[in-house]
């Protein structure tokens, strides 16, 4: 999976968390493994142009969504089997979703997550216009988030076990085992 982020924001943010929230979305949604992302962070006057552009919508939003390949549920039957594809950009305004965090109560990190989720999920075909559209992809959207979180705890957790293994084996002079 390829997953390429370009920060032209001007504010610092966690590439690594925006990489590996998007590559768990993908994954828990059954994309081929070498599926293609795109991530650019834009500023508050960049992304006031494209909403504008693109959604006649005036000033800025928090994420747009630019899929590049149709994907259909199941596929086409004369289509030949799934491979990977390049699903699209997903375009981000760290600055409006600081505002958003704020507000909202949580951190930049986590905002930027939630809506790397989002997009993902837009990219994939989910869409909100219709109140039985948003149930589910919101719904979906924050099962993803809680999943990606509780996957992030256990591996800190079975990190932190392999880092207490290593101590006390090194305390013990076991290196290969006790039979050793």
């Amino acid at each position: 999976m390829s997953i390429e982020i370009s920060n032209e924001s001007g504010m610092e943010v966690c590439d690594e968390d925006l990489i590996s929230v998007a590559k768990f979305v993908i994954a828990s949604m059954d994309v081929h493994p070498a599926a293609e992302l795109s991530m650019v962070l834009v500023d508050s006057a960049t992304m006031a142009d494209l909403h504008m552009r693109w959604m006649d919508l005036p000033g800025p939003t928090d994420v747009m969504s630019f899929p590049m390949d149709e994907l259909e549920p199941g596929g086409r039957p004369d289509a030949p089997a799934p491979g990977p594809s390049m699903l699209g950009d997903i375009v981000l305004c760290p600055s409006f979703a600081a505002d958003q965090a704020q507000t909202a109560g949580h951190s930049l990190d986590h905002e930027l997550a939630l809506l790397t989720v989002h997009g993902c999920l837009h990219l994939l075909g989910y869409d909100h216009a219709e109140p039985e559209e948003e149930k589910e992809m919101f719904g979906l959207q924050n099962q993803l988030l809680a999943d990606w979180y509780e996957d992030l705890r256990r591996a800190q957790h079975e990190a932190d076990l392999a880092a207490r293994d290593q101590r006390l084996l090194g305390k013990t002079g076991f290196v290969d085992g006790p039979d050793q």
